[in-house]
């Protein structure tokens, strides 16, 4: 890899970061190409020689969403069936309180690129394809788990973890984090509702 590219993905990364701190800290009319120049400290006209329009920008965003959750839910380090359902409940509820504690500001970027989402239909299809990386994965553990409807469960589980994310970082929960064994708790309700089986 050359000095150049190696540089560029550096600057990228480096603007992808200051536009998500920015959506956490100031909202969707809070990014601007301007805005992340400034709060990461880089020449103007910087961001918009990495992603020139505010699609780009956004897309950018998404894209870079997508790889630091990925390490913040350790999507390549989640157990396997094998290892017991036990295991799949402690790894899913670390990531969960990672998400409302040490990465909420990740949490609430997300929310904003969400809704909208909902407004740019272009932007739509590289936040599916994103938030894909997770439900496809939770999908075949708990097809491996025994459930007789994946696809329907795993979208239980999704929006369980979505709405307790949301309540507790945006929504009227927002200065009552869970802990740790609490959110385990309820996964293991709801897996075990799920399964009709207590996992062992």
């Amino acid at each position: 890899m050359s000095e150049r590219t190696t540089t560029t993905g550096a600057r990228a990364d480096l603007v992808a970061d200051t536009a998500l701190a920015l959506l956490a800290e100031r909202g969707m009319r809070g990014l601007t190409h301007r805005a992340v120049d400034e709060a990461a400290g880089l020449p103007q006209g910087s961001t918009s020689n990495v992603a020139r329009t505010r699609q780009a920008l956004l897309e950018l965003a998404v894209r870079r969403l997508a790889d630091r959750e990925e390490r913040v839910l350790a999507l390549h380090e989640l157990p396997g069936p094998d290892d017991g359902a036990d295991a799949v409940l402690d790894a899913l509820a670390l990531a969960g309180h990672r998400a409302l504690t040490l990465n909420r500001e990740l949490t609430l970027a997300r929310y904003e690129l969400a809704l909208e989402a909902t407004r740019r239909p272009e932007l739509r299809a590289h936040f599916d394809a994103a938030g894909a990386r997770f439900r496809d994965r939770l999908t075949a553990l708990v097809t491996a788990l025994g459930s007789t409807s994946p696809a329907r469960h795993a979208l239980t589980l999704t929006a369980w973890a979505d709405g307790l994310l949301f309540s507790c970082v945006a929504g009227s929960y927002h200065a009552d984090v869970p802990s740790l064994s609490d959110i385990r708790a309820d996964l293991r309700e709801i897996v075990e509702g799920m399964l009709g089986t207590r996992p062992s």
